[in-house]
């Protein structure tokens, strides 16, 4: 009987697809074709990093976007809002006029995570600067800023279903090798 990855991560997914990395997970494949196709983590370790990572591709693929106040890691994200990474406005009375600033955070499972899979969250997030939804409209951006958006989710989603089920970290900053 194979175990069956919380819904959460592959719903949506074709029922074969599910099973595929269910049975990956179950016969401990899985972790080891993921770190084969993403051999690193990536380098964005500090919400400092974070913001500058972010705003380097703000700037490149949405320079007309709302400027951001505010861009970080949140270990109590996944908890509480039950997210990878949020995107909020906050509204504030500033004298006479309305000031909202734009944060993202991003869930700190991302931090020791490949760039890919942190490049597909970070996409996502600034997708929703220009687009509330999740619509045709909002993928074809996300796909617009990272051509292989969509893979990298599903990965990212795989990896999620193969932590939940037990399976233990297969990056961080200090098991990488060096670069060669």
């Amino acid at each position: 009987m194979r175990p069956k990855p919380p819904p959460d991560y592959l719903a949506g997914y074709p029922a074969a697809l599910v099973a595929q990395v269910t049975d990956l997970i179950a016969s401990a494949q899985l972790g080891p074709a993921l770190r084969r196709k993403y051999p690193r983590a990536h380098e964005v370790r500090t919400d400092k990093a974070l913001y500058d990572h972010v705003l380097e591709l703000k700037n490149t693929c949405l320079r007309n976007a709302p400027p951001l106040s505010k861009v970080a890691y949140d270990s109590k994200l996944k908890v509480i809002a039950q997210a990878l990474g949020t995107h909020t406005a906050i509204s504030r009375v500033q004298g006479g006029k309305l000031k909202a600033k734009r944060e993202i955070r991003v869930a700190t499972v991302f931090r020791d995570m490949p760039p890919e899979f942190l490049q597909m969250i970070v996409v996502h997030e600034l997708a929703h600067l220009k687009v509330r939804d999740h619509d045709k409209a909002f993928y074809q951006l996300c796909q617009h800023m990272a051509p292989a958006y969509h893979q990298w989710e599903f990965d990212t989603r795989a990896y999620l279903a193969y932590l939940a089920a037990g399976g233990t970290p297969l990056w961080s900053a200090a098991s990488d090798p060096p670069p060669a």
